[in-house]
């Protein structure tokens, strides 16, 4: 009893919930615990039981341990954008406890921007961008991306507040971006600027190496893509696993892919949106970085795969069960970590 206390168990009866047709090799009902079965179009009904693992620290398994509702609590825009700009200024005040740091605001290139300066900078000649998460239409992490990494790193990081959708979709954020790191250009040698980012910005953060490239600008030093993807036409397999808390919380339908309201009018397949079909030979040295119950887990790996048949230097970092951008909660051992693994492949890849 006691393993099942401890234990999360879940159930994906996808046949009926992704529109397939046949239904005639469907159970007559849910699977048992501890069982999984495929119907005739290979859909995976599966139930498990799950124990908090303990090959993480205490803090992510009381994390895991969580118990969270799985009922469809729907927002709107408005409640989305004031709920995260206000659990980022509270997690980003608890990353500067543990890492202190300054933060202005300002423009560049006239994009709104924050600039986040660790206590010495210690390199005045090179720079980072952070490319913030929050699904394309939100900000969750232009504090807390950024403080652990300037500190960590001494040296600036230029946090890019790029317009969101759905008022702007795709490539409005993109153009942004674009425009600042033009900017620095500026200042700054290309092979001293890193651009990084988790989820959506770990997406963006793909989609402005390629249009860079496709402009003929120098390319930055280095990238980070930190729980991304790289394709917009398809869903991988964890997207039908994990929900943004792992095991825990509502799990959306698989269904068609999502971000439909940054994508717009643009094919899903364009090279630029969706980077995994361009060309990404010669692109910088790239840190990926994800975790087991991630669930843009498929989207990191693929991606990180893809740039490795290009030739390109790219290296992966995969967290044990850990849900998706842990690193958010500054006071998990793993999340402190993991700054160090990202802070330490920018240091190697701008110079010491």
């Amino acid at each position: 009893m006691k393993r099942r206390a401890l234990a999360f168990s879940f159930l994906l009866p996808l046949s009926s919930l992704a529109g397939h047709a046949q239904q005639d090799a469907a159970p007559p009902g849910p699977p048992k615990a501890d069982s999984s079965f495929i119907d005739s179009s290979g859909t995976a009904h599966v139930a498990r039981l799950v124990p908090v693992p303990k090959t993480v620290s205490p803090q992510a398994q009381a994390t895991l341990a969580r118990r969270v509702s799985d009922a469809d609590a729907p927002q709107t825009l408005a409640q989305r954008r004031s709920g995260t700009d206000a659990w980022q200024i509270r997690a980003g005040e608890a990353s500067r406890a543990v890492y202190p740091a300054t933060i202005r605001e300002e423009t560049i290139a006239g994009v709104p921007v924050r600039i986040v300066e660790p206590p010495a900078n210690a390199h005045e000649d090179r720079v980072l961008m952070n490319l913030h998460g929050g699904g394309f239409n939100s900000d969750s992490g232009s504090l807390t991306e950024s403080i652990p990494i300037a500190n960590l790193t001494r040296t600036r990081v230029v946090a890019v507040l790029y317009r969101l959708a759905p008022e702007h979709p795709f490539p409005a954020g993109l153009d942004d971006v674009v425009a600042v790191y033009r900017e620095l250009l500026k200042s700054y040698k290309s092979a001293r600027i890193a651009i990084y980012g988790t989820s959506a910005g770990a997406i963006l953060t793909a989609e402005v190496a390629v249009r860079l490239k496709q402009l003929g600008l120098p390319l930055p030093g280095a990238l980070g893509i930190f729980s991304g993807m790289g394709d917009f036409s398809l869903q991988g397999d964890s997207f039908a696993i994990y929900a943004l808390n792992g095991f825990s919380g509502h799990l959306d339908v698989p269904g068609p892919p999502r971000d439909s309201e940054y994508v717009g009018a643009t094919d899903p397949r364009d090279p630029v949106l969706s980077p995994i079909y361009a060309d990404l030979h010669g692109l910088p040295p790239t840190l990926f970085l994800t975790s087991g119950r991630d669930l843009l887990q498929s989207g990191t790996t693929t991606l990180h795969r893809a740039f490795l048949r290009e030739g390109v230097d790219a290296r992966l970092i995969e967290f044990e069960a850990l849900p998706h951008a842990f690193w958010n909660d500054v006071n998990l051992p793993e999340s402190r970590e993991a700054y160090g693994y990202m802070a330490g492949f920018f240091t190697e890849q701008l110079g010491r």
